[in-house]
């Protein structure tokens, strides 16, 4: 027959059960929650460096407009960089910043920029540790690559217009062309942004008066990153530092960024017919995982061309293949008309 417990010991078991309940959820809640990082960091954990740089002569006479485009390794990055090249080779007056979140500097991207022959500055710098590691609810990505992008132009231009132009954007090239004007700072609409599908300023009489935007969040500029450029000595007088004044506070880079210059609304000038025209939309590209490929051994299969599309796909990022467990590309020959069938 079980004793039951005296009634003292009752009490300490379940004290210590209610304890040890408490003691892990509290170590719980510190493993998963946030920690708390700086939004501006010390100057030692950030690192940029220079992978390539060429001034290819240009033939506009329009002031040099200097886009700064952050990008980092997945397999679309090839076909967007590739689609704002060339978009950026039609406008002509550019002189393009890529600067890639990553601790190397990437074969691909130097091929691209070589092959399209568009002024170009090609950098790596990849975000401090401390924000990738913090798990944040909202990854600020892409700060550290405008913040390297701002402190070349600053370091090595004394005019021309900047510019941040996301690689996964679409651009008509007169936005270019009306922006190397600015000289101050110049706004516009960008198309797609929230549920409202449009971001821009409110302008009345030829000045800007306020904003339209789907998420407020009490900032004072509620505007897209690709919705202003800024005049490059402008942006010295306001700020010799600007390439320290962006944030790595996700949603409030550009509003920070923005009152680190001390704008007013006296300064902004309205764009794109007085902000009645979208010259920029915020289009995003439907990310899939890398996949990874194999061809068959047989004879016919090595002989063809797909083993070296196999080789420029891992070039460009866009899949692996050196897995020898991963999917065998599906062949079919001669008209055949093959079933699809299961692949490994």
């Amino acid at each position: 027959m079980k004793m039951p417990l005296p009634k003292n010991q009752k009490i300490f078991w379940i004290s210590l059960f209610g304890f040890s309940s408490i003691l892990y959820m509290v170590v719980s809640m510190n493993k998963f929650k946030p920690a708390v990082v700086p939004i501006f960091p010390p100057p030692e954990s950030e690192m940029s460096e220079l992978c390539g740089h060429n001034n290819f002569s240009s033939l506009s006479e329009l002031p040099t407009v200097y886009v700064i485009t952050p990008t980092y390794p997945r397999r679309e990055q090839v076909a967007e960089l590739t689609r704002l090249g060339q978009t950026l080779l039609l406008a002509k007056n550019i002189h393009w910043i890529i600067a890639e979140d990553s601790s190397f500097c990437s074969p691909m991207v130097s091929g691209l920029l070589k092959r399209l022959q568009i002024p170009y500055t090609h950098l790596v710098s990849p975000q401090p540790l401390m924000y990738k590691k913090a798990k944040l609810k909202y990854n600020p990505r892409g700060v550290s690559s405008r913040r390297a992008g701002l402190h070349w132009v600053l370091e090595n231009s004394q005019k021309g217009v900047v510019y941040f132009g996301d690689d996964d954007n679409t651009y008509d090239i007169r936005l270019f062309q009306q922006i190397s004007r600015t000289k101050t700072i110049s706004m516009f609409p960008v198309g797609f942004i929230g549920t409202q599908g449009v971001s821009t300023p409110i302008v009345e009489g030829g000045k800007v008066v306020g904003f339209s935007d789907d998420w407020f969040a009490q900032r004072k500029f509620p505007v897209d990153m690709a919705g202003f450029a800024i005049n490059v000595e402008f942006l010295r007088r306001r700020n010799p530092k600007a390439d320290v004044a962006m944030p790595y506070k996700a949603g409030y880079e550009e509003d920070f960024f923005l009152q680190n210059l001390h704008i007013k609304l006296e300064d902004i000038e309205p764009m794109a017919s007085h902000c009645t025209e979208i010259l920029v939309w915020h289009t995003k590209t439907v990310k899939e995982k890398k996949s990874d490929l194999i061809v068959d051994n047989d004879e016919r299969s090595q002989e063809s061309n797909l083993q070296k599309l196999l080789n420029f796909v891992l070039f460009n990022g866009m899949g692996e293949i050196d897995n020898p467990h991963g999917k065998r590309m599906k062949t079919c020959y001669d008209l055949h008309q093959c079933k699809t069938g299961k692949n490994t």
